[in-house]
C-alpha cells in the first residue's frame, strides 16, 4: 500500500464491508479445514523442530508493513472503540494503533514510546517520569536497536547503530497513529533493522475544518507543558489544500533528583492536492531539548537505600554526581517531501524525498573529580535519502517495487575533561567521521489466486557501506596509530531477503494468513574500536527467519486477532583479543523465541467497552538460558467509558519474569514481575461560551497505583548475581498527576 494515502486510508469507512461484517458468518466448503489447520499451527509452532521448521519457513509468508483499519458498524463498535486492533487485510502479526489513544489516553508529555507499550508484549519505561528520559522499548526478546522505527514510512535511526532516541524525536503532538508490525515485513517492508519487526509512526491527520488550540498542562515533578496548534481545514481552489502547525513548550524537575528537562517544539504538516490524482505533502519538525541527565541513568542500591528511590543527583560541586557536572543539549529536525500519483492503467507513484539531522552534545562526569574525570561528547549526523515505491494493480495481482536509498555523514568524539572548567585535553578517547550508504531495491507480487486468496513472495536487496576515517586517541580504542593522523577503511553488508506470504478470507470478516520472512541488521561502527582498527576477521550482517500464523475476526462488537510465532536468529556480536592486541568479532551464537500472542476488544454497553491483550513465549540462546529484557509473559486489560462529553479509560500491562546479564553470564540476574497501570479522564464541553468551539479537561494518572518495581539492574560484578550495594537500578516512577486544559477556537 501506498505510504503517502497511511493518513486517508488509516480511518478509511466502507459502508458495503460494514454491512457484510455485521452479519453472522456462514462458513464455507472447506473452510473447516483451514480453521482445524490453524489450529494445530497455533499449538504445536511454540514446539517445532529445526528441521520441520526449515520446511515450514520455505512454504510460508511474509507480511506488508502498513494495512488499514476497518471501522466495524456504527460509531460505538469494537473497531472504533479499540486503543489496537489488527487489520482483516494484515498479512503478518501487528496491532494498529489509534489517533484517539494518543489524543485521550496517553500523558500530554509523552514520547513515541508510550503510544506503543499497551500494544502486545511490547514494554518501555522512563526511571525520570513519562517523556522525561531517553527511553528504549522491547518485545519479543528484541530491544531497541534490534528492530526499524519510521516515520510515514521513512526509517530513522542512529548511524553507528540502529538505535533510536524517544526524547529527540516524535513526542505525541506530533503522531496521529502508529502500526506495530512485530516481523521483518514483506520485502517491501524496508529499514536497516528488520532483523525483529518495524515501527511505523504517522503524522497527524488533516481535518476539513479550521480551528486554533491553546493547551495548558501541570503535573507531578513540577511538570509543565503549554502550547498552540493551527489547523487551517481546507482552503485554496476546491478546498486542494490543509496546513497543520503545532508548536509546544515543556519544562519538569523530574522524578529523579535534578533530572531537569527542558523541550521545544515545533511541527508542520502541508498537503497540496495538485489534481484529482497527484498530491504533495510537506513535513517538517524541529526539537530543542535541554536535560541534566547523566551517562549512568539509575542510582546504585547503596544510594538508593540511603537517600530514596528517586535519587540520582546531588546539587554539591564537591561531589562527582553533581548535576553541573552532567547535562544534554540536543537538537534534531525532521523533513520530507512526498509526491503520490495514480499513473493509470494501473501504476501508481510514492515517493519521498527527506532529510533528518541529530545532534547530541553530552557532557557527563565520572566517578571522581580531576582535570580527566569527565567527558566531552559528541554524536551529530545528517541523514539525506529518497523512498521510492511503485505499484501496479491487475486482474492478477498487485505488482509492488522500488527503492530505498540513503546516505549519512557522521562525526563522533569522546574526549576527557575537566568537570569543573570543561577544558578538554588534547588527545580524545576516540574520534571518528564516518559515510553509510545504504539502498535497498526490493519487488513483490501479490496474486490474486482467488477472489478470497492472496499469496505474496518476494525478494528484498539489501547493502549497506561504511567508509570510516578513525583519528589518533589516548589508546583507549583504536590507539597512536604508528604516529599517523588517522587511518580510513571501509566495509560492505550485502543480504538477499525473500519472503513469502499467504493470505485468506474465511469469511468477509475473518482471516487467516501465513508469513515467511527474513531480517538483517548490520554490525556498530564499534567493531572497527580496535588497536590500529586492525580488525582481523570482518563480521557480517547477522540474520532472522520468522514463520508466523495468525487470524484475524472482527465484529460490531468484538475485535480479536492471534499469532504464533517461531523465530531462529543470531545475536550481537562478541570479541576476543589476542595477545598482540588483534582483535576478532564473531557472533555470539543464536537464539530462538517463540510464542503466542492475542489481543481484543468487546463493547460490553452503555459507552463501556474492555480491551486486552496477552502473549506467552520463550527467547532463549542454545544453551536454554533466557536472552535478556524478554519476558516469559506480558498481559494487557484496560476498560474503557466513552458516552456524552466523557472519554475514560484505565489501561494495565503486567510484564512477567525476565533476566538481566551482567557483561560476562546470561540470566545473571532475576527480574520479577511488575505492572504498569495508567487511567485517564477526559470531559469534552461543546461551544462552552459562544467564540470557544470546544473545551476540553483531562486529569491523567501514570503510575496509578504507585510501583516503585525493580525493572532492571546492571550488575557491579561480573563473577556473581548476588545484590551488591554498587549494582546500578532501574526503578519506575513514583504515581504522575497530570491536569490539562485545552480550547479550540
Amino acid at each position: 500500500m501506498a505510504a503517502g494515502h497511511f493518513s486517508a486510508i488509516f480511518h478509511k469507512h466502507d459502508s458495503k464491508k460494514e454491512t457484510l461484517e455485521m452479519k453472522r458468518p456462514s462458513l464455507k466448503p472447506a473452510t473447516l479445514h483451514v480453521l482445524h489447520a490453524l489450529a494445530v499451527m497455533c499449538v504445536a509452532a511454540p514446539h517445532i523442530s529445526h528441521a520441520q521448521q526449515a520446511a515450514d519457513l520455505a512454504a510460508s509468508s511474509a507480511a506488508e508493513a502498513i494495512n488499514t483499519v476497518e471501522v466495524v458498524g456504527s460509531a460505538v463498535s469494537a473497531s472504533h472503540s479499540a486503543p489496537a486492533q489488527s487489520s482483516l487485510s494484515a498479512r503478518s502479526a501487528q496491532s494498529i494503533v489509534s489517533d484517539d489513544f494518543i489524543r485521550n489516553l496517553t500523558s500530554p508529555v509523552a514520547d513515541f514510546s508510550q503510544v506503543l507499550q499497551m500494544t502486545p508484549g511490547m514494554y518501555s519505561y522512563s526511571p525520570n517520569g513519562v517523556g522525561l528520559g531517553d527511553t528504549k522499548t522491547y518485545f519479543r526478546g528484541f530491544a531497541d536497536g534490534d528492530y526499524t522505527v519510521s516515520f510515514d514510512g521513512i526509517p530513522f535511526q542512529d548511524t553507528n547503530s540502529p538505535s533510536h532516541h524517544t526524547w529527540a524525536f516524535f513526542p505525541s503532538q506530533f503522531l496521529g497513529g502508529a502500526v506495530v508490525d512485530r516481523s521483518p515485513g514483506s520485502a517491501a517492508t524496508i529499514g536497516p533493522a528488520n532483523f525483529g519487526g518495524s515501527v511505523n509512526l504517522l503524522s497527524r491527520n488533516l481535518e476539513s475544518e479550521q480551528r486554533t488550540s491553546v493547551f495548558d498542562s501541570y503535573g507531578s515533578f513540577n511538570t509543565k507543558i503549554y502550547g498552540a496548534e493551527f489547523e487551517s481545514g481546507q482552503f485554496g481552489a476546491n478546498g486542494n489544500q490543509n496546513l497543520l502547525l503545532n508548536a509546544h513548550q515543556m519544562t519538569s524537575d523530574g522524578y529523579q533528583t535534578y533530572n531537569k528537562q527542558t523541550r521545544d517544539a515545533v511541527s508542520l504538516k502541508y498537503q497540496f492536492n495538485i489534481t484529482d490524482s497527484t498530491a504533495l505533502t510537506l513535513f517538517g519538525s524541529y526539537i530543542d531539548l535541554k536535560a541534566n541527565t547523566p551517562n549512568t541513568k539509575g542510582a546504585t542500591r547503596a544510594q538508593i537505600a540511603q537517600f530514596g528511590d528517586d535519587y540520582l543527583l546531588s546539587n554539591n560541586p564537591k561531589q562527582a554526581n553533581y548535576y553541573g557536572y552532567n547535562f544534554y543539549h540536543v537538537t534534531s529536525d525532521f523533513e520530507y517531501a512526498g509526491l503520490t500519483s495514480n499513473l493509470g492503467n494501473g501504476w501508481k507513484l510514492d515517493d519521498k524525498l527527506y532529510t533528518y539531522a541529530y545532534h547530541n552534545q553530552q557532557n557527563y562526569n565520572g566517578s571522581t573529580i580531576t582535570a580527566t574525570s569527565a567527558t566531552d561528547k559528541l554524536n551529530s549526523y545528517r541523514t539525506y535519502g529518497n523512498l521510492l515505491r511503485l505499484s501496479q494493480e491487475s486482474s492478477l495481482g498487485v505488482l509492488r517495487t522500488g527503492l530505498w536509498a540513503e546516505n549519512a555523514d557522521t562525526n563522533r568524539y569522546q574526549i576527557p575533561s575537566d568537570p569543573r572548567s570543561w577544558v578538554d585535553s588534547v588527545v580524545p578517547n576516540f574520534h571518528e567521521r564516518f559515510k553509510t550508504t545504504t539502498l535497498q531495491p526490493f519487488v513483490e507480487y501479490e496474486f490474486q489466486v482467488a477472489s478470497d486468496l492472496k499469496i505474496t513472495p518476494g525478494v528484498k536487496y539489501s547493502s549497506y557501506r561504511q567508509s570510516l576515517t578513525q583519528y589518533a586517541d589516548n589508546g583507549k580504542t583504536v590507539g597512536n596509530l604508528g604516529g599517523l593522523p588517522s587511518i580510513d577503511h571501509a566495509i560492505t553488508y550485502n543480504s538477499v531477503l525473500p519472503s513469502l506470504d499467504v493470505h485468506y478470507m474465511l469469511q468477509p470478516n475473518w482471516s487467516v494468513y501465513g508469513q515467511y520472512a527474513t531480517g538483517d541488521e548490520i554490525p556498530p561502527t564499534s567493531v572497527f574500536d580496535v588497536k590500529n582498527a586492525n580488525v582481523t576477521a570482518l563480521p557480517s550482517s547477522i540474520k532472522s527467519k520468522t514463520f508466523q500464523i495468525g487470524s484475524v475476526w472482527k465484529s460490531d462488537r468484538f475485535t480479536f486477532d492471534i499469532d504464533a510465532y517461531h523465530i531462529k536468529f543470531d545475536n550481537a556480536y562478541s570479541s576476543f583479543t589476542d595477545n598482540a592486541g588483534n582483535t576478532t568479532f564473531f557472533s555470539n551464537g543464536s537464539s530462538t523465541t517463540q510464542g503466542i500472542e492475542a489481543e481484543g476488544n468487546l463493547v460490553l454497553g452503555a459507552g463501556f467497552s474492555l480491551y486486552a491483550n496477552a502473549t506467552y513465549g520463550t527467547a532463549k540462546y542454545g544453551n536454554g538460558q533466557w536472552v535478556a529484557s524478554a519476558p516469559s509473559d506480558t498481559e494487557t486489560l484496560g476498560l474503557n467509558y466513552n458516552r456524552g462529553g466523557w472519554d475514560i479509560g484505565w489501561l494495565n500491562k503486567r510484564v512477567g519474569t525476565m533476566y538481566n546479564d551482567n557483561g560476562s553470564v546470561h540470566q545473571a540476574v532475576k527480574i520479577a514481575p511488575f505492572t504498569i497501570s495508567n487511567l485517564f479522564v477526559n470531559y469534552t464541553i461543546r461551544h462552552p461560551l459562544q467564540f470557544v468551539k470546544k473545551a476540553k479537561i483531562q486529569f491523567g494518572v501514570n503510575n496509578l497505583f504507585d510501583k516503585h518495581s525493580i525493572v532492571g539492574v546492571n550488575p557491579a560484578s561480573t563473577t556473581t548475581s548476588a545484590p551488591a550495594p554498587g549494582d546500578v537500578l532501574t526503578l519506575l516512577p513514583a504515581r504522575a498527576l497530570s491536569l490539562t486544559v485545552s480550547l479550540d477556537f
